[in-house]
């Protein structure tokens, strides 16, 4: 009985507080005291931001923050919604897209962030690429996911590749596939070969000596690098130019010499 007199207390507390001591109810651990919470007309958007900072609020509890007058008036806290892992996938969809890019990648990033979460942010940012200003690509270029990066690398536009290339969480098959896709130029691919990072790994080197637009100062680099089954493979493409095989045959005949007592 005195429980019950105690929690109605709580209850009444979390509808009639105001200031600081709403502040304080906010961390009670009973979801019932909380959503009184939502009914007090004293509450403000700095007591619903503190109250989404809590990573362990019920599922009904954040679709009825997200039903709240306040929400539709603030956009920090549409923002700190959809960065509340337990926030519903379904309305997560409806947040993103009013979410300004650099917020969504924060929200990339952010510790304890769903997969869920994270991959409808990357999907609304590269829905965004196409019209994006060339600084805010530059910007994404440098901090992005990989899944982020990877897409501006597939632009194949010269100012962002070498930004791109030096981002950390860039994968080798984004490089890999970006050199065999139509987007690759001499001056793109020359990037990739020049790269401190890239320029020796195995699959690189050979996609980069298979694309018909290398140039051939990396044919003379990097053919004597290889093995002589890797030089046949080579030689076994059709999509070499009459050129470029030239330079491939040139280099097999070198190290057949060699070879030879």
């Amino acid at each position: 009985m005195a429980l019950d007199a105690e929690f109605a207390k709580r209850l009444q507390r979390a509808l009639m507080a105001e200031g600081e001591e709403l502040f304080s109810i906010l961390q009670d651990p009973a979801p019932e005291v909380l959503r009184t919470v939502l009914r007090n007309p004293r509450l403000k958007e700095e007591h619903l931001l503190a109250l989404l900072k809590r990573r362990n609020l019920p599922e009904d509890l954040l679709k009825a923050t997200y039903q709240h007058k306040l929400l539709t008036e603030s956009h920090s806290l549409k923002v700190a919604l959809a960065q509340n892992p337990g926030t519903p996938g379904a309305i997560v969809q409806v947040l993103l897209p009013q979410l300004f890019t650099f917020e969504l990648l924060n929200l990339c990033v952010l510790p304890g962030v769903t997969a869920d979460q994270k991959i409808a942010a990357e999907r609304v940012i590269t829905q965004r690429l196409p019209t994006m200003p060339l600084g805010n690509k530059m910007t994404l270029a440098r901090r992005g996911t990989a899944l982020v990066v990877g897409e501006l690398l597939k632009e194949g536009d010269t100012r962002l590749m070498e930004i791109c290339l030096n981002n950390p969480r860039l994968k080798e098959a984004a490089i890999f596939q970006f050199l065999n896709g139509g987007h690759a130029t001499a001056e793109t691919i020359s990037f990739i070969a020049r790269h401190p990072k890239w320029k020796s790994r195995p699959n690189l080197l050979m996609a980069i000596l298979k694309n018909r637009k290398t140039p051939p100062i990396w044919y003379t680099l990097f053919l004597p690098r290889l093995r002589i089954s890797e030089i046949n493979q080579l030689l076994a493409s059709r999509q070499l130019t009459g050129a470029q095989m030239q330079l491939v045959r040139e280099a097999l005949d070198k190290r057949k010499g060699k070879r030879t007592p």
